[in-house]
């Protein structure tokens, strides 16, 4: 009898989510090709050639910059049957990042967390050292509750987290605070402002506002502080990495190549029209991109029905992105770097009011400095690949901000970096600049929110779509959907997407299921006792359980309640 043909799988965008769902569906032997309607995989990962004073272009990194939650990468190639260290060099971030103020103070946050206490003390006084170790520790609370029973599992309801921690443990969820703002939490811990400011920043690696979003958010200063580490390339070699590892495995990935519609016939996917008319079949389909655009009627009619449409007032931030070859001054630059604002409500009251604050906050990755360039803090030799982000409201779909306003805000922000003593010789043909209304462009029917739907109120997190849809058949992926945003959750994003679909594939008695070697394993974070710069794989791997003859369903195993774990959003 011969053998039945493999499943066929499309999967639409080649972000980092739809490259981690096709590793291990590639791995287990089903057929699927990527359709990427840019020239490059990536997503919101990707370079910018931007030109020297020779005006030759180097390519300058101009999406997510911060990598955190190592092990959800190890354990995507481990699976594989492979190594990331074998395909990405990697080495760990001893100084987190360096933070600046308008009255010159300065506060560098480290990997190591007693150096971080020593170091805030030495900026605040011993007793705000001590309210950081308290803070610690109510996040890492919260990050061991969620870790196992949300991020690592299926999009969950408030119920059913809830079910999942069991009556023993709700003293747990009421420790998510999550009818608590963030920053009024922080104002709890923290008698000094500024400490207040740069722990409330956290709420933007979810786009969102420290004012409105949870206290759960808490958790990140914990993921950064577990681990921040720094890639030769920078993330799109991470990126590129993964792709190569799901080509290797027998993924197609065709760029330049728009969807046009998932094809729903009788109330099942059955493939993708590309916009150029040819028509994939499909037993399976992938969506890597925002939902809204599902939502929004641009993958076809039948596809609108797939998700709920999100808001206007619930988008996320989006930004004014400048990548730049520069020549920096006056300030010893790190590879992390927060330049804050004076006036930090005022900042996110402008936000919400549609329009750039006058006086911003600015984020900047300087991409030569670190181990794989020259020092962090020396003086600069010659221009440098920098990137720097400002927060800006998602309404790029109404043409804002406009042009001039841009131009404004950039002369702005450089005239605030000055004040913190930081100069920055880069001509405007050394710029690149990608404003809200670019970004829009480049993802239909988000307005150019970058991380979907905004952590605002307690229900936001269970409000994000997760892997299943109501189409059969067709899935999500990516930073708009569960877990959230930042690249190590959009690619739990895809994992969770392809168990989804080995899940229900397996129940389905119409597809004939042949034995594949493995199992699609879902590790439990690292705790402290297991995890360190010196041994980043050793989170330890979920045991995966059979559903089905020949289809191995991950398992997650929960983490021990440890002193420190490490996840949780990540990206500036």
């Amino acid at each position: 009898m011969p053998a039945a043909s493999p499943d066929r799988v499309v999967i639409v965008g080649a972000g980092i989510g739809g490259l981690a769902a096709a590793v291990p569906l590639a791995a287990r032997g089903l057929a699927v090709t990527i359709v990427e309607a840019a020239s490059r995989s990536g997503g919101k990962i990707r370079e910018l050639p931007v030109p020297g004073p020779d005006g030759a272009p180097a390519g300058v990194a101009a999406g997510p910059t911060v990598f955190t939650m190592r092990h959800v990468f190890d354990q995507l190639f481990e699976d594989a049957g492979h190594r990331l260290e074998d395909h990405v060099r990697l080495a760990p971030a001893a100084l987190l990042a360096r933070h600046g103020w308008p009255d010159g103070s300065t506060l560098d946050l480290h990997a190591d967390l007693a150096a971080s206490r020593e170091a805030i003390a030495a900026f605040a006084g011993p007793a705000e050292g001590r309210a950081f170790a308290a803070f610690m520790a109510e996040a890492r609370r919260i990050h061991e509750t969620l870790a196992a029973t949300f991020m690592h599992r299926q999009r969950t309801t408030p119920w059913g987290l809830s079910w999942q921690l069991g009556i023993r443990r709700l003293g747990d969820l009421v420790a998510l605070r999550p009818y608590t703002p963030l920053a009024r939490a922080l104002a709890g811990h923290f008698r000094d402002p500024r400490l207040v400011q740069l722990f409330g920043r956290y709420a933007t690696y979810a786009g969102s506002s420290p004012y409105l979003a949870p206290a759960t958010l808490m958790l990140i200063a914990l993921v950064e502080a577990a681990g921040v580490w720094l890639a030769e390339g920078g993330i799109p070699a991470l990126a590129g990495a993964v792709e190569a590892l799901a080509r290797r495995h027998g993924a197609r990935v065709r760029h330049g190549e728009p969807v046009a519609e998932i094809l729903v016939p009788g109330g099942r996917v059955a493939g993708v029209r590309l916009a150029g008319g040819e028509t994939i079949p499909a037993d399976h389909v992938i969506f890597n991109g925002d939902p809204a655009a599902l939502a929004g009627g641009l993958l076809g009619p039948a596809a609108r029905r797939a998700v709920r449409r999100v808001p206007r007032r619930a988008r996320s931030l989006s930004a004014i992105a400048l990548a730049m070859r520069a020549r920096p001054s006056g300030f010893a630059l790190a590879h992390h770097n927060v330049f804050f604002s004076r006036d930090y409500p005022a900042e996110f009251a402008a936000l919400a009011a549609g329009g750039l604050p006058a006086d911003p906050t600015v984020y900047i990755c300087a991409q030569d400095r670190g181990p794989f360039g020259h020092p962090e803090g020396a003086e600069a030799s010659g221009p440098e690949r920098l990137l720097a982000i400002i927060n800006a409201p998602a309404d790029g779909d109404t043409g804002r901000p406009a042009p001039e306003e841009v131009k404004a805000c950039i002369a702005t922000t450089m005239t605030r970096l000055a004040s913190h003593g930081l100069t920055l010789d880069c001509p405007p043909a050394q710029m690149v600049v990608t404003a809200p209304t670019d970004f829009a462009a480049r993802f239909p029917a988000t307005g150019g929110a970058i991380y979907g739907r905004a952590s605002h109120g307690w229900m936001a997190s269970f409000l994000r779509p997760g892997a299943r849809t109501r189409i059969q058949g067709l899935y999500l992926a990516g930073g708009g959907v569960h877990p959230g945003a930042g690249v190590p959750m959009a690619a739990l994003s895809g994992r969770l997407a392809a168990e989804a679909l080995l899940q229900d594939r397996a129940s389905m008695p119409r597809f004939r299921r042949v034995a594949t070697p493995g199992g699609m394993s879902m590790p439990s974070p690292p705790t402290a006792a297991t995890a360190s710069p010196s041994s980043p794989s050793s989170a330890a791997s979920s045991r995966p359980i059979t559903t089905g003859p020949g289809e191995a369903i991950p398992k997650t195993i929960s983490p021990s309640m440890s002193p420190s774990t490490e996840s949780a959003p990540a990206g500036r």
